[in-house]
């Protein structure tokens, strides 16, 4: 049973969430403030958190900054602001994806399992041998997840690495944000193309020896984009 912890302070909401998610056999904690959310995300062994922004004691985006330093679980930011701002200063800080108040939440169960799903896919596989993708001074380890350039390891969270591997595994294709969206985040974009453009550019701060110039991720000014080789 997959284990999620829901960080928000409406205990109102937090309960809905909490009950819709244990009709779907998922094993859900609670916690009201940033403070001890943190803490508890630190302790537990969750398969996924669900992130309210605006927190007592801790708002949610230095929340998500500790969590991401330390572990490698989805990130599901929740606000009631629609400000493109704090979501792209979010999933900057490593959240995997962000929902606006007010929502559905059979919307909410089907990210969490989108999540879920795709995250186990990726991390189950580890029994071949390693798949590796090389180009140009950067190399991909598919296996085991970690990427390097010229030989200097960069850290790289779940849907950036499953972004930069997808675009390399498929050279020269051009890909739409929708596209690209669709398959990473296993959802329709319903507007979240900032979540795309978010991840393409700290992927490129981190590969890329001049962002203003990239030699591996370029974008196709009104299309989308295309990893060169």
């Amino acid at each position: 049973m997959s284990k999620i912890l829901i960080i928000e302070d409406e205990e109102a909401i937090a309960d809905l969430e909490k009950d819709y998610l244990e009709l779907s056999d998922f094993d859900v904690t609670i916690e009201n403030t940033g403070d001890q959310g943190l803490k508890t995300a630190r302790s537990g062994d969750f398969d996924l958190v669900i992130l309210d922004l605006m927190l007592p004691g801790m708002d949610g985006f230095e929340v998500c900054r500790n969590i991401r330093e330390e572990k490698d679980v989805p990130i599901l930011l929740v606000s009631a602001k629609k400000d493109d701002i704090d979501k792209i200063r979010g999933l900057g800080l490593g959240a995997d994806d962000y929902i606006t108040k007010p929502f559905s939440p059979s919307e909410l169960v089907a990210r969490v399992k989108a999540h879920l799903a795709r995250y186990s896919r990726l991390v189950g596989g580890g029994r071949e041998s390693n798949n590796v993708i090389e180009i140009r001074g950067l190399r991909i380890d598919k296996t085991a997840r970690r990427v390097y350039v010229d030989g200097e390891e960069k850290g790289f969270t779940t849907k950036e690495f499953d972004l930069l591997s997808f675009l390399a595994e498929n050279p020269n294709h051009v890909f739409s944000k929708d596209e690209l969206f669709r398959r990473i985040w296993n959802m329709d974009s319903v507007g979240d193309i900032a979540t795309v453009t978010v991840h393409i550019k700290k992927i490129r701060e981190k590969i890329e020896h001049d962002t203003s110039n990239p030699q591996y991720i370029e974008t196709i000014w009104g299309v989308g984009y295309r990893f060169k080789v």
